[in-house]
């Protein structure tokens, strides 16, 4: 399919919001009505590798009460962290005819800048506030040839940070499978071999009236495990607590561990994979990266046997992930409920 040319995001300082961003009245964000409390922890992994038992249960807690939270000292350098974001920066600065090559609307292609977008009951398409960069990454595996060229220090930059971002991933899927009282290999192995594993960057200019319109549109990740980065100082994560939003702001230093479905149907329901989404401010710009882990497509995804019994009976029959992934286009522009199609 041709590429489109989307709005000019980034490098346009001259920005109103048209209809096709406005939303209906009762899908648009109410923020004021936002709870900003201490209500996603923050956990603290400089004990990892040491007593983990209140590591583990911290983790655990988390997992089980919002299926989000923030982690500090968690080994990924401090610069790496910065470097990485400036550079996604430059990116989204670039020229329009020098990102121009990303642009596209076949989600198959790999490498891909797009909009994502809410289709209503009336078919009536509102476009989000956000431009979206997306492309493969490996903890361990070569993938510069899946990178853009300019800016000139992104493809050592990103690859670096992915290195430190795979470590964090093990241990995290280490913590939440001892959190469930298995063993610390259980999550991975259950995750099957050569996982998928992409990365998403997301680009929120100022809007003029962010009331009513998105950046993101409430949704659940559809992967495993995600590991999102913001930038300092800007707020706009939200997540969605007993029926209440709720911000995720920004903790410098720290990253946002959320939960995806495969999460929440691996575990029978214990850990949860939390409704969230991403709102704008009429200030200044944001920008969010976030580094998923998925199955690939023949891996047989199901509750783990051990947390199953007469008791706790299987609350989602086993799939095939290329199953999950169909279910999911289906659903296309609609507020997805993915897993749910999978429950018994």
């Amino acid at each position: 399919m041709e590429a489109k040319k989307p709005f000019q995001f980034a490098n346009n300082t001259v920005l109103c919001l048209s209809p096709d961003f406005i939303l209906p009245e009762e899908k648009r964000p109410c923020l004021s009505e936002v709870s900003h409390t201490n209500l996603v922890p923050i956990i603290d992994l400089k004990g990892y590798g040491e007593d983990q038992k209140s590591l583990v249960q911290n983790v655990s807690d988390a997992c089980k009460k919002l299926g989000i939270f923030q982690v500090m000292n968690h080994g990924v350098p401090k610069d790496l962290c910065e470097s990485v974001m400036v550079a996604l920066l430059e990116f989204f600065q670039l020229p329009h005819e020098e990102r121009a090559i990303y642009f596209t609307r076949d989600f198959t292609k790999q490498v891909k800048i797009f909009n994502y977008s809410y289709k209503g009951d009336d078919q009536m398409k509102v476009t989000m506030w956000s431009e979206t960069f997306t492309h493969p990454w490996h903890p361990t595996q070569d993938f510069t040839h899946h990178l853009p060229t300019k800016p000139l220090q992104y493809r050592d930059v990103f690859t670096a940070y992915a290195r430190e971002i795979g470590c964090l991933m093990n241990r995290l899927f280490s913590l939440m499978s001892k959190g469930l009282g298995l063993e610390e290999n259980s999550i991975v192995r259950k995750l099957g071999e050569r996982p998928n594993h992409y990365s998403q960057a997301n680009y929120y200019p100022p809007c003029p009236e962010p009331e009513l319109t998105m950046g993101l549109n409430e949704h659940n990740d559809i992967t495993a495990l995600t590991i999102l980065q913001q930038l300092d100082g800007v707020s706009g994560l939200q997540v969605k607590y007993d029926e209440n939003w709720v911000a995720v702001d920004p903790v410098p230093g720290a990253l946002v561990i959320i939960l995806a479905d495969q999460m929440q149907v691996l575990s029978n329901g214990r850990y949860k994979s939390p409704v969230h989404r991403a709102v704008t401010n009429g200030w200044l710009p944001r920008l969010s990266l976030a580094l998923f882990h998925a199955p690939n497509d023949e891996t047989l995804i199901g509750p783990i046997e051990e947390l199953t019994d007469e008791d706790h009976p299987p609350i989602y029959r086993n799939y095939r992930y290329k199953e999950f992934m169909k279910e999911f286009y289906r659903q296309e522009g609609k507020r997805r409920r993915v897993k749910e199609t999978f429950k018994l």
